[in-house]
């Protein structure tokens, strides 16, 4: 049986329309862009150095740079470390919640208040619960030398699972001081990521301290903290600074990795319409579209495992100002995306010579940009420039 989008189109259309070569190759002056884009970024792949911070990291899973260019990396069995600047030294947090350590549950997302200089408060993702009833939730604490005091959960997923896949679990603060939790859909319970009122497959929308905005898009019981709906498992949030523009990035099942700008109230399709297929071989849908859900910026077939996604905006790599910096487990590697209007127009590897499988890759606000290695001796990489 033939795929078919919404609109009966050939399959054989889905094998020549990922995004971003189709949009590639729309007009002569685009696939120009593309190809000056291309030799610009060739040259800046040479202008770098990689510099190894910190090793011995457990499956190291997020990095955030404190103001004085120390770090805070998770490591996903439950441990938050401090780590000195110069990597010389480091420290086990304590004051840290009991996380479920199991599949791909434990520790996930750190990230730091707006206003950290000021309040010190850390946001941390991570699963919560126990093999019958878990879920990705946030906890909020205070960072004073080597404890973390006051902490509290501000989030727990409302739909708790059995299975020990697909949490999701990247923050992102907005600039209207809000706060983002993207959610995966459990694997065992994709149907739920089309359910308004469950919080399976989504993106969350919370106040810093947990409470829901007024003028989240969903209203009704279940929903209240539902931002945007139809996601598998995201893996990557960042925000263009310049734009106000919001990327998520999300793993498809065999194929059909994602990069979607968010919209609130938007559906992102899953499962109802992707590009991928079951890891069996068998169609997850028959459609790759459908109306009134947002198609992707970007599709990998085959799947690249994204993870880790940062939007460049420093001053140390002048060439990779507004491009987005996509971490690649599959590949080894870190993908350097050039959008233009809208549609990515290039897009070259970064970092294969580590042979490292990268989980989390950030612009520090020092302008340079940090690698955490997915493994159980997983380093942490800083990226400076070559003069």
């Amino acid at each position: 049986m033939n795929r078919r989008t919404a609109k009966e189109k050939p399959m054989h259309v889905f094998a020549v329309t990922l995004r971003f070569i189709a949009a590639a190759g729309l007009s002569l002056s685009l696939h120009a862009g593309s190809a000056q884009a291309a030799a610009a970024d060739a040259a800046a792949a040479s202008t770098y150095r990689l510099e190894t911070l910190a090793e011995g990291l457990q499956h190291p899973w997020s990095v955030a740079q404190l103001p004085d260019g120390s770090f805070l990396v998770t490591e996903r069995n439950g441990a938050l470390l401090h780590i000195q600047a110069d990597g010389t030294g480091r420290t086990a947090l304590e004051g840290v919640p009991e996380t479920f350590v199991a599949g791909q549950g434990g520790f996930f997302d750190v990230l730091l208040h707006p206003q950290f200089a000021s309040n010190q408060l850390v946001y941390l993702s991570y699963a919560k619960g126990d093999q019958f009833a878990n879920g990705t939730a946030i906890f909020r604490a205070r960072l004073s030398g080597k404890r973390l005091l006051g902490g509290e959960d501000i989030l727990w997923v409302a739909d708790q699972k059995n299975t020990a896949q697909h949490y999701g679990g990247r923050m992102l603060f907005l600039p209207d001081g809000t706060l983002l939790l993207a959610t995966g859909d459990g694997f065992d319970f994709r149907e739920k990521a089309q359910d308004g009122s469950n919080e399976l497959g989504k993106v969350l929308r919370i106040r810093e301290d947990g409470s829901v905005p007024d003028d989240n898009p969903f209203r009704a019981p279940g929903s209240e903290r539902v931002w945007t709906l139809g996601h598998r498992n995201p893996q990557g949030l960042a925000l263009d600074r310049a734009s106000g523009t919001i990327y998520l990035h999300e793993h498809g099942p065999k194929g059909g990795d994602e990069v979607n700008v968010l919209r609130a109230a938007s559906n992102y399709g899953w499962p109802a319409a992707t590009h991928g297929v079951d890891y069996s071989g068998a169609y997850v849908s028959p459609y790759s579209e459908l109306p009134g859900m947002t198609p992707p910026l970007q599709v990998w077939v085959p799947s690249i495992a994204p993870s880790g996604l940062a939007w460049y905006g420093g001053e140390q790599f002048p060439a990779w100002q507004g491009k987005l910096l996509v971490g690649a487990l599959v590949d080894k590697e870190v993908r350097l995306l050039t959008l233009r209007d809208g549609v990515v127009i290039d897009e070259m590897p970064l970092f294969a010579e580590l042979g490292a499988r990268i989980r989390d890759v950030r612009e520090g606000a020092d302008g340079f940009v940090y690698l955490l290695t997915d493994a159980e001796n997983g380093a942490l990489i800083r990226v400076t420039p070559t003069r």
